[in-house]
């Protein structure tokens, strides 16, 4: 997935992706605007930057948009169906330092793909789960690094592992040998309000800190969208996802 890209290749895929600009505000714009506002929320929470990594959630866009982004520099994606990123997978597979991530619910039957493409899973919530992508990445030779998803609103609409069961899971994962879990990953309702979402942020941050000491790899914080990233930044999230300042509107046909 590091594979690094021919000159000749670079040429043509920012070709391409330039392609996919038209007149509209450019994908590079969105994202050094969107940069420029995750630097200026860590400096005003007293945060390092270098902290807190951008996700650029590419998942409904055409494969284009994700080329015109990693021309402009953006290495971090996510995806959010195994189907979709293995359609794009050949137009990506030879960029230089992708790292694409799944964020989005993971069915048992895909645990093999999802291994073989994603540089993480970063919505795990059962054991099962862990342990048949554990077989997968140990069949790849592969060290797989997994969120845990935890679910802390009460909407049905929403994934996860429910907190109670987190040190539950923890252990049982323990002895897994190449799957190994890296932080905690949350969505809370969806909501005009960025301050609606301090208290789940806060929540997740608090659950981290509880079995940091026990599961010291247990260091992400997956947390915070367009929306409410500053909110999150200041509780602490080492990872925001932002798609639709970036990309723009999704296209539903996409998916």
């Amino acid at each position: 997935m590091k594979a690094r890209v021919r000159p000749s290749d670079s040429d043509f895929l920012f070709q391409t992706a330039s392609l996919y600009t038209g007149a509209r505000m450019s994908i590079q714009d969105n994202l050094e605007r969107v940069r420029n506002e995750v630097a200026d929320a860590c400096s005003r929470a007293g945060r390092n930057l270098a902290d807190v990594d951008l996700m650029a959630v590419s998942k409904m866009h055409p494969v284009e948009a994700l080329l015109e982004a990693h021309a402009a520099g953006q290495r971090l994606f996510g995806e959010n169906r195994v189907q979709e990123a293995q359609a794009k997978y050949p137009d990506l597979a030879a960029l230089d330092g992708l790292d694409l991530h799944l964020i989005g619910p993971l069915q048992n039957n895909k645990t093999s793909k999802a291994a073989e493409l994603f540089g993480s899973v970063d919505t795990l919530d059962t054991l099962k789960t862990a342990e048949r992508l554990n077989t997968a990445a140990a069949a790849l030779g592969k060290q797989l690094p997994v969120l845990i998803e935890v679910k802390l609103s009460h909407e049905e609409s929403k994934h996860g592992l429910a907190a109670d069961d987190l040190a539950s899971l923890l252990e049982s994962m323990a002895p897994l040998t190449h799957v190994h879990a890296a932080g905690l990953m949350t969505v809370p309702p969806w909501s005009e309000n960025p301050e609606a979402a301090r208290p789940y942020f806060v929540q997740l941050r608090a659950l981290r800190d509880r079995y940091l000491e026990r599961f010291p790899a247990l260091t992400q914080l997956s947390m915070g969208m367009s929306m409410d990233f500053r909110v999150a930044i200041e509780e602490g999230s080492t990872c925001v996802r932002i798609g639709t300042s970036i990309f723009g509107k999704r296209d539903a046909s996409a998916a």
